[in-house]
């Protein structure tokens, strides 16, 4: 079967895109997510038209083989990890705007378009791309829209979904469809476009996308409030709410991700405090919601800083590194939690309970604005024995997260890692819907098999 497809697959497309490399296999196995199983591809195929993914998915369903889709890598779930005997096909060549129309507000973009270079793209207009994950400058547009990617600008403008307006899709069989309209609004029919969007690659395959694009602000104003403890911190998100002020950006950063980042960086933050709530607003109106942020911060005790200019976007770039360089494994494990913002302060104080508990280290950072944690929890690599310690640490944190009226990811997505907790969040008859959905876009189950939804616990 193995050599029957790769067979089909060098005599439909161009010699220079399908490879059988075992270095090259190896090179697009995994994403940035934990490994919960090592497996390599039978191949790694590169689209470079609609065309092709359509021969790629007509052949794989004629014999029966696994695809997993697959763009920059960037996601942190395994949701673009290979499973046993899958093709993996990479979108990453499929990287052309195809049309930029300033007057709709609206890009049509492939897979393939890296975020920052689409937001480059607009800029000329007065336009940006607003969803802005930490990876913007790698991650592609498919990818987001796989995952339903989230990002600093997410209090303000929201996450991927709020920017995708249609969607062409080729299903499991090759069959190409098209969902949503280039216009804002539009409720005819179910919300197909709204499924596809973060259903990462289990439906289809996503070879384009219509997206809105929106105005760039004609002022950005940052503020760093330091904080001499993280949950006072938290406190400052529900304050700035409570003073009817939405900024675009509001990150949360507590003081071992300071400490790390003064090491990698060569800042000075922890140093000015014990956590860092960096706020931006954007628009006409920046320079008055700044104000008000600064006295509702200042009055919870917060030292408060008008950052412009070069510093300004070193802190913002600080904030997008600040999850470390580092790819979780065995003594390192982030999460990626979302909780109401009323629970953000109590959860964050749960978070460094349960740390305490298990005397495993955490640093925590947070979309603030949203309620969307990333925790990290580690022991040294000397640390073996403490391993199901810090697992341990791990579960709890996402059954807490849970209790508080929670979910299990924000924005990174179920993937491969996080599908043995999803049933704690949904119901047997919500997982067997999805698997009815599932069923029906893809009967053979090719599409990245093992993701996103558990499988059916036979009785």
């Amino acid at each position: 079967m193995t050599d029957s497809i790769i067979s089909a697959l060098q005599a439909a497309l161009p010699a220079e895109q399908v490879s059988v490399r075992e270095d090259v296999l190896a090179a697009h196995a995994l994403d940035q997510g934990p490994v919960m199983e090592h497996k390599l591809p039978i191949a790694v195929v590169w689209a470079q038209s609609v065309e092709d993914v359509q021969a790629v998915m007509k052949l794989a369903h004629t014999h029966s083989v696994p695809v997993v889709c697959r763009g920059a890598g960037t996601g942190v779930s395994g949701g673009a990890h290979a499973t046993t005997g899958c093709l993996v096909l990479s979108l990453e060549r499929m990287d052309r705007i195809l049309e930029i129309h300033p007057e709709d507000e609206i890009a049509r973009v492939e897979p393939g378009v890296v975020n920052a270079d689409l937001n480059t793209a607009v800029a000329q207009y007065g336009l940006m791309y607003a969803p802005d994950p930490a990876s913007y400058k790698t991650s592609t547009i498919g990818g987001n829209v796989a995952t339903n990617a989230g990002g600093l600008r997410c209090a303000k403008y929201g996450v991927t979904r709020e920017s995708v307006l249609a969607l062409d899709v080729v299903l499991a069989d090759g069959t190409l469809i098209r969902t949503g309209r280039r216009s804002f609004k539009g409720v005819a029919g179910y919300d197909l476009t709204g499924l596809f969007v973060g259903s990462e690659g289990t439906l289809g395959v996503v070879v384009g996308a219509t997206v809105r694009l929106r105005y760039l602000p004609a002022d950005v104003q940052t503020i760093a409030a330091f904080f001499p403890e993280v949950t006072t911190a938290a406190a400052g998100v529900l304050a700035v709410g409570k003073a009817r002020v939405q900024p675009a950006i509001m990150e949360l950063l507590d003081g071992n991700t300071l400490v790390q980042l003064d090491a990698e960086q060569g800042s000075d933050l922890r140093q000015r405090g014990g956590a860092l709530l960096l706020i931006q607003t954007d628009g006409f109106a920046a320079e008055t919601e700044a104000t008000i942020v600064r006295q509702v911060l200042r009055g919870l005790g917060a030292t408060v800083t008008a950052e412009v200019s070069e510093e300004a976007v070193r802190l913002v770039e600080l904030r997008r590194h600040s999850r470390g360089a580092e790819v979780d494994d065995v003594y390192r494990v982030g999460e990626d939690v979302a909780v109401p913002r009323s629970q953000l302060v109590h959860y964050i104080a749960e978070l460094e309970r349960i740390a305490a508990d298990h005397e495993v280290g955490l640093k925590v950072v947070a979309h603030a604005g949203d309620g969307n944690l990333h925790p990290t929890f580690w022991v040294s690599a000397g640390e073996a024995e403490k391993v199901p310690v810090l697992n341990a640490a791990l579960d709890e944190s996402i059954e807490v997260g849970l209790a508080l009226g929670g979910t299990i990811t924000g924005e990174h997505g179920v993937g491969q890692y996080k599908v043995r907790w999803l049933p704690l969040e949904q119901r047997e008859e919500v997982l067997e819907l999805q698997r009815g959905i599932k069923a029906l876009f893809d009967p053979k189950g090719l599409l990245n098999p093992g993701k996103a939804l558990p499988e059916r616990i036979e009785a």
